[in-house]
């Protein structure tokens, strides 16, 4: 049963783990900035996938049939 031998060593350790730690020096470590890479890549991905559908998007409204015959705007920019 190795998972038994495990769980005993990890029970074993734990505490002088614990007695060295200290609080004012814990750091995210190195899963911490992986996460967060990862996130950031997440966000920079989907900003950039925003951007070029926001850039397929025509603003130009349709003429209103109403007024189909008075004189047409100049387009805003």
């Amino acid at each position: 049963m190795p998972s038994m031998s495990a769980h005993l060593a990890l029970t074993q350790l734990a505490p002088l783990a614990a007695k060295e730690l200290d609080e004012n020096k814990v750091t995210p470590g190195v899963l911490g900035f992986v996460v967060f890479a990862v996130l950031a890549l997440a966000v920079w991905g989907l900003m950039k996938s925003m951007n070029r559908h926001m850039h397929k998007i025509d603003f130009a409204e349709a003429p209103d049939p109403a007024t189909a015959g008075a004189a047409p705007e100049a387009p805003q920019k």
